[in-house]
């Protein structure tokens, strides 16, 4: 039996395992090892990327075909993906320049609009694709993996 909750389940586990190498990235409470901290942050932004484009490639462009109304919330995640991919860019600079008060900051920003983010996704957006694609969205949520 086919799962019409593939869309929400799926992005939301990637969205816990980039929530879990956020973590990793934390410098708060212990002398950096910035070779180590790079390394995760480079992890982390390259996991977060490719949960962008696989939303912005891949789920919204069907969604809004078949629900034009999705256009809103899709055209909001993607000004909110491009923010956070701002501050991405900013987190690897702070790693490489070896700034744990900048890094520090930038990744409690971070980790606070990214929840905001992700909850709005979790909440409206995933059940939202899950209903209007159906069995679709099956096949479209296991393409996150390739």
């Amino acid at each position: 039996m086919p799962s019409h909750t593939a869309i929400t389940d799926t992005l939301t586990a990637d969205h816990r395992y980039c929530d879990r190498l956020l973590a990793r990235v934390d410098v708060s409470g212990r002398p950096p090892d910035w070779v180590l901290v790079v390394r995760e942050t480079d992890a982390f932004c390259d996991s977060m990327e490719r949960h962008f484009r696989f939303e912005e490639e891949v789920l919204f462009p069907p969604l809004e075909q078949v629900s034009p109304m999705a256009a809103g919330p899709t055209g909001m995640m993607r000004q909110q993906h491009a923010q956070i991919r701002l501050l991405l860019a900013d987190l690897k600079a702070a790693a490489r320049a070896e700034d744990a008060a900048d890094y520090a900051g930038i990744g409690e920003t971070l980790h606070l609009l990214i929840q905001q983010h992700n909850a709005k996704e979790e909440g409206i957006l995933y059940p939202l694709a899950d209903r209007a694609l159906g069995e679709r969205g099956e096949a479209l949520a296991a393409r996150l993996g390739n």
